[in-house]
């Protein structure tokens, strides 16, 4: 059988990476194919660099299936920083910018960007900085 060739490989294998990393099924079966690979008589660094990983990322990977077995490959849960808005606030919020202008709450804007949007939260007692402001409105496809 004769070689395949997979054309500009650097640009492929970052694509292919990106694409692992968007979801947690992914990223789940990313480790099952790691710890696969030194199952089979690969050292930690030999998968890791195949992979596109860490050597120290796949030792956790290991020491975790030995401990837990398949529910230790598992994505943990990341707590993260606690929202600002519920989801009553974000509901009002968005019905604000769907339905208004920023200059009826005070704001010396035209229409809704990040910097009018960060106003009018912090007119509501909730602080976030124009540029989480512009995420949210993106976000929210506005």
């Amino acid at each position: 059988m004769r070689k395949l060739i997979i054309q500009n490989p650097e640009t492929e294998i970052l694509t292919l990476q990106n694409e692992i990393r968007r979801s947690e099924e992914s990223r789940y079966d990313h480790r099952l194919h790691g710890v696969l690979m030194v199952a089979r008589g690969l050292s930690a660094p030999e998968a890791a660099s195949l992979l596109g990983d860490a050597p120290r990322t796949m030792e956790l990977w290991i020491h975790r299936f030995q401990k837990e077995g398949i529910k230790g490959l598992q994505e943990l849960q990341r707590p993260g920083r606690p929202a600002r808005l519920n989801q009553k606030q974000i509901a009002e919020v968005q019905d604000v910018v769907r339905s208004s202008t920023p200059s009826e709450f005070g704001i010396d804007a035209d229409f809704w960007d990040s910097n009018a949007l960060s106003s009018y939260l912090c007119s509501l007692g909730v602080e976030l900085k124009p540029r989480q402001c512009r995420n949210l409105l993106k976000q929210w496809k506005f």
